[in-house]
């Protein structure tokens, strides 16, 4: 008694490669598509451009704030009420004003918040807070 017919078992080994080959071809369309020819075939002569020399890095701004509370922007006194005065007329001339706030490790943080807030009503957008790497022992 046979379990199976001769035909039945040949087709049963036999290796269908037409999927493979459509995905071949699908992925060899795709890359076709996408790449880009390169396109040297006229001759041109192209201008020569000039070396240009890279902008010097922006001057930053300085605000110190000292223990006692008093405030310096660019080592001139100045007062929490002139600060933010003082901070318009800077982005007036300079509207990528970069501030950079230092602050004394025993200062208040209110004192702080209040120059953060000053920059901040001042739209000053670019504001960083001055810090010293920690000793490593």
């Amino acid at each position: 008694m046979k379990k199976c017919s001769h035909s039945a078992h040949r087709s049963l080994t036999e290796l269908n490669i037409t999927p493979l080959l459509d995905l071949a071809f699908v992925l060899l369309v795709i890359f076709i598509i996408t790449t880009t020819p390169i396109v040297n075939d006229l001759d041109l002569n192209l201008p020569a451009a000039s070396k240009h020399q890279k902008d010097p890095p922006r001057k930053a701004d300085y605000i110190t704030v000292q223990a006692d509370g008093k405030l310096w922007i660019n080592k001139a006194p100045v007062n929490i009420a002139g600060l933010q005065e003082k901070l318009v007329e800077l982005r007036i001339d300079d509207p990528d004003l970069s501030v950079v706030v230092r602050g004394d490790s025993k200062t208040k943080y209110s004192q702080i918040r209040a120059v953060l807030d000053s920059c901040q009503q001042a739209n000053v957008a670019k504001v960083d807070l001055a810090t010293e790497a920690a000793d490593q022992k």
